[in-house]
């Protein structure tokens, strides 16, 4: 060999060992940034020109497909579960337990000890107005459950919009990725640096709809949900949405009063079952808007309308007229079976009973329909509301089941419904991160290895000084021959 040819072979060696240690100090800097693939570089034989030595012939970035799209699936299955398990806990905490005194059944229960510490003394106009109170506590209570069910309907329904928003601008940011990987593949430039911002952009989108990743030409990729939607394939899909600024118990997405999904135009189911776009946190806010609340909503009406039919039955107020609303009205009349959507949201006190009104006191002890006060101590009919309000009843709507309750034990059984869904969403949340845990800990276990990075850095430098060495030593000897 020649020295000229020992001199070039030292030199692609010392180029090797330099490029070589800049990619394990990136390697080793960036062991905890999300979506990091490591790397290694490609080494070859120099077939230019007749001294040989080492060509550096790219870098290499490493990442498991499977476990990447295993991660991510996870990924979109907690972000659901979250969802899910932070509106049920919101909601009991929404109706209130009993221990709260300004939970629905704590009302319910004030409403009731009134009514019986009136019966036992009628003539005292105080403990009538104890009972006005009371009832008045109990109507405000279900209005406020039916506005907090619909503020998360309308909270929800902001957040799709939210959520469409971020994921038109991600999808269009990995097209421009995309780009960029195809054209510095064709050029010959590394594209390991484009590659992991891309990863980083797709886990996000993973948050938002579940996604698979399949690869195309010239390093570029496409996405589609496991639902069958396209998200990416050479042209971003555009997402439409339009938000409602107000949503009311009668508001439904099947009545066309709020937004469905588009894709690209064209209207998509947003079902968790048959939906192309189900699963992740898009998917579980439209199950709180259009599955979820509406369901609860149901109930508190049905409760509402039970209370409603106890003092409007027949026989319990013979100064009644037939039609007339009893103490607990619809926004001021007769309830309507036909019309209880909502009904918990315009449950209203009879204003017959109210003075500031025009009503007075003493026809809660003498009758909604009385012109002029009966006697101070008959407590019959104040009796008789208490034990309208205490009997067993079977509920005309609701999923309450066939036994009869008492208004009480509706609410509780209401409350045992929410309770039961919280802790069965939250044992689905514990899955899910204990999913996500496992899958992402494997993902970081094939990422980079510290340790194996450092053994390799001792090697780059003995590679390093080995060449400098014999550049050294083929300098000393161009030096030797210059003073013959």
């Amino acid at each position: 060999m020649t020295l000229s040819g020992a001199l070039s072979n030292a030199l692609s060696g010392l180029n090797a060992a330099s490029r070589s240690a800049q990619l394990t100090a990136s390697n080793l800097s960036n062991a905890m940034t999300p979506g990091y693939g490591p790397r290694t570089i490609e080494l070859g034989a120099n077939g230019l020109g007749a001294h040989g030595g080492v060509a550096v012939l790219g870098t290499t970035r490493h990442v498991n497909p499977g476990l990447l799209s295993e991660v991510r699936i996870a990924t979109a299955a907690r972000a659901e579960t979250d969802e899910k398990a932070g509106f049920h806990a919101r909601l009991e905490s929404l109706i209130g337990l009993p221990t709260d005194p300004a939970s629905l059944g704590a009302t319910i229960t004030r409403f009731e000890s009134a009514l019986i510490a009136a019966a036992s003394r009628p003539d005292l106009a105080e403990r009538l107005g104890a009972v006005v109170q009371s009832a008045g506590d109990v109507a405000d209570g279900f209005k406020r459950v039916s506005d907090g069910v619909q503020s998360l309907r309308g909270e929800a329904d902001r957040n799709i919009a939210s959520d469409v928003e971020d994921l038109n601008a991600l999808l269009s940011q990995v097209r421009d990725i995309n780009l960029q990987i195809t054209a510095s593949t064709v050029g010959g430039r590394d594209t390991s640096a484009l590659e992991d911002q891309r990863q980083a952009l797709i886990d996000s989108i993973a948050e938002i709809v579940p996604v698979k990743e399949m690869q195309r030409d010239l390093g570029a990729v496409a996405l589609f949900t496991p639902g069958g939607a396209i998200l990416l394939n050479g042209a971003a899909a555009q997402v439409g949405f339009t938000a409602t600024n107000v949503i009311a118990p009668h508001m439904t997405r099947a009545g066309g009063e709020l937004s469905g999904l588009t894709i690209n135009g064209r209207p998509v189911a947003t079902d968790t079952v048959t939906g192309p776009m189900r699963g992740g946190r898009l998917g579980a806010l439209f199950d709180v808007r259009d599955e979820i609340a509406p369901n609860v909503q149901a109930q508190v009406d049905a409760l509402a309308r039970d209370l409603v039919e106890r003092f409007e039955s027949t026989g319990l107020d013979a100064t009644r007229a037939a039609g007339d609303p009893g103490l607990f009205t619809d926004n001021g009349a007769v309830f309507a079976p036909g019309d209880e959507t909502g009904l918990s949201g315009r449950l209203s006190l009879n204003d017959a009973v109210i003075p500031d009104s025009g009503g007075a006191l003493w026809r809660l002890r003498d009758g909604l329909g009385a012109v002029v006060p009966g006697p101070v101590g008959n407590g019959a009919l104040l009796q008789d509301m208490a034990s309208a309000l205490s009997a067993g009843r079977v509920p005309a709507s609701g999923a309450f089941g066939p036994a009869a309750m008492s208004a009480a034990g509706l609410q509780s059984g209401l409350l045992g419904q929410i309770a039961t869904d919280r802790n069965a969403s939250e044992l689905g949340q514990s899955f899910a991160a204990a999913r996500f845990e496992a899958a992402n800990s494997q993902l970081l276990a094939e990422g980079v290895d510290s340790d194996q990075e450092m053994q390799r850095l001792m090697l780059i430098e003995q590679a390093y000084a080995a060449n400098a060495r014999l550049l050294q030593t083929v300098g000393n000897m161009f030096d030797a021959l210059m003073r013959i």
